[in-house]
């Protein structure tokens, strides 16, 4: 795999290369992390024809190193926590379910303001692929994969650009299936292996979401139309 990606958008067209066997299949739905997963995910949902939403999760950063996750939280009240990384950090609990109960709220906010008043969809008996543009610690695809693991699909598959080793040997650990297109080492920062690796807005999640005509809600298809 030649690194490093051109951009989002080429590196969620090499991953729905890889993803043809779920191509047409009437129960596959793509999910999303945002914000930087779904412009990687709308690719892959292009190519396969499938739906695409959001599965919303928050990293739990240590408070003098925000990058460094120690846990994450994700829809469906799910949290997922590095107890060994706390521990040897000395972090205190209250400090800690402060945080969770902040990302929480955080959580519902973004939910809102990305579905825009559409349901979430109904992951029962669906085989779920699960997209981000990479993973360090790999926390905040735990959290994802945990969230939709309640609502009972019939098989969860994380894909991801690019991930460190030890994030892609826990995914495998975790999901029915995960695809890595690479796990360079020493690994450093998602963003490091992309050319251009820019802050995805709000706006152009919602945008990419309004775009992928299965996730559209009926008034939203009739506006269209009209």
């Amino acid at each position: 795999m030649r690194l490093p990606f051109r951009d989002r958008i080429s590196a969620g067209r090499l991953l729905g290369s890889k993803l043809d066997v779920y191509k047409g299949k009437p129960n596959v739905l793509v999910l999303a992390l945002p914000r930087g997963g779904v412009p990687v995910a709308h690719e892959i949902a292009k190519r396969l024809h499938a739906p695409l939403d959001v599965m919303v999760v928050r990293k739990l950063g240590v408070p003098w190193q925000p990058e460094l996750a120690m846990g994450a939280v994700a829809s469906g009240g799910v949290t997922v926590l590095d107890d060994a990384l706390i521990q040897y950090l000395n972090l205190h609990k209250s400090y800690i379910q402060a945080l969770i109960a902040r990302e929480k709220e955080e959580i519902e906010r973004r939910e809102h303001i990305f579905r825009n008043g559409r349901r979430a969809p109904e992951l029962s008996g669906r085989t779920v692929i699960l997209v981000d543009d990479g993973a360090a610690t790999g926390s905040t695809m735990l959290a994802a994969v945990a969230a939709i693991r309640k609502q009972r699909p019939e098989k969860v598959i994380v894909a991801v650009p690019i991930a460190s080793r030890s994030a892609c040997e826990s995914f495998e650990r975790e999901a029915d299936n995960c695809l890595c297109l690479a796990t360079p080492e020493p690994f450093v920062a998602v963003g490091s292996w992309y050319e251009s690796f820019p802050q995805v807005t709000d706006e152009e999640v919602k945008g990419l979401l309004f775009e992928a005509p299965e996730s559209r809600s009926e008034e939203e298809e009739r506006l269209s139309a009209g």
